[in-house]
């Protein structure tokens, strides 16, 4: 488990290496601000290898976040970033691990029928109650989480995930009301206050795509204060003094902004943007999609690429998501170690301040 003195030292080591607050506060200790996804690829091992060689470059080069997910490459990212945690210089506690649990997994490849698989691995197993599917593919009951996250532990060989989201829980609006989604959130957050109690997960959060990024009439809003208040209330059914919710994850790029320009959350000053509140409520925000699964890596809008600082486009764009008011880490496929080295050097520019990433808005 990721530790004050362990984040704190890896910082210490690689610190002078960066620009200015390229280590930024999070849980008991420090991140850094730019963090490795594993997403993109396909369930091969080439795509492992070439993973297993960026995770590497990465952790021993100034970047202490890997996120992940148990249905990512069909359970492969996350054996991969196992692998990685092994052969790589930082020790565990130097290093924060996110992944997540929500969509049915495959196992190592899609399977011919994935329909049949699962019938066959979830619900003829009992893992899963087919009342509570969504999609036919998402799931967060308590008892389907906890095998979940039982499982993502096995795949990465560690005792504890720093962080545990509870991943695209706006998939669930398709089958149900929004009340019952929340209902089902706060049973969820219930069963991982209780990981956290016992130590097998330092904190949990929830990982969207368009959840809090959209106007209150989109059929996949979430209120954020709304699952803020859920997850105080399951801290309080399950004894534990400290709220286990610590983070949210959203899409935040160039293209993608609606994080800090929607003003969709309601509080007593007035509806707030996703950024605005999370802040407030003192969640930490981690920006997926940071460079648009690649397609800001080509060029940025002119406008917006002069005020920003980095020697290509893909350096830019991190820098604009490093540079949002609210976000603690800005994560960057890298499924290549040829990409480590740029993406790792994005971080040696300083983000601009908040009044200069005011004005690429006005």
């Amino acid at each position: 488990m990721a530790t004050h003195s362990g984040t704190w030292g890896y910082r210490n080591r690689f610190g002078d290496r960066f620009g200015r607050t390229y280590f930024r506060r999070f849980g008991p200790g420090v991140v850094s601000s730019v963090g490795v996804g594993t997403y993109l690829g396909e369930p091969t091992d080439g795509a492992d290898e070439r993973y297993r060689d960026a995770l590497v470059a990465a952790l021993n080069n100034g970047i202490n976040v890997v996120d992940t997910a148990i249905n990512y490459r069909c359970q492969r990212s996350e054996r991969v970033v196992g692998r990685a945690l092994r052969d790589s210089d930082p020790d565990r506690e130097s290093v924060v691990v996110a992944t997540k649990g929500g969509f049915l997994p495959f196992d190592g490849s899609p399977p011919d029928d994935p329909s049949a698989y699962i019938r066959e691995a979830f619900v003829e197993t009992g893992l899963v109650d087919p009342a509570d599917l969504a999609r036919g593919s998402h799931c967060i009951a308590p008892d389907f989480l906890d095998a979940m996250l039982d499982r993502s532990l096995d795949n990465l060989g560690v005792e504890t995930v720093d962080l545990y989201y509870v991943h695209n829980p706006e998939t669930q609006l398709a089958a149900r009301s929004r009340e019952e989604v929340y209902e089902r959130l706060e049973a969820a957050f219930a069963a991982l206050e209780e990981r956290v109690a016992e130590g097998d997960v330092g904190g949990y959060g929830v990982a969207t795509w368009e959840a809090f990024r959209v106007p209150p009439e989109h059929p996949s809003y979430l209120s954020l204060p709304e699952v803020v208040e859920r997850a105080r209330r399951a801290a309080e059914a399950a004894g534990n003094e400290e709220v286990g919710l610590r983070a949210v994850q959203l899409p935040f790029n160039v293209a993608m902004a609606d994080a800090f320009t929607v003003a969709a959350h309601p509080t007593d000053e007035g509806p707030a943007s996703a950024l605005e509140y999370a802040h407030e409520a003192g969640l930490s925000v981690f920006a997926s999609a940071s460079i648009a699964q690649g397609d800001l890596a080509a060029s940025l809008p002119e406008e917006i690429a002069a005020e920003l600082r980095g020697d290509t486009a893909a350096q830019r764009a991190i820098n604009f998501a490093r540079s949002a008011p609210g976000v603690t880490c800005a994560l960057v496929g890298m499924s290549r170690r040829e990409h480590v080295d740029e993406n790792v050097a994005a971080g040696t520019f300083d983000p601009l301040g908040a009044k200069a990433f005011d004005a690429v808005f006005e």
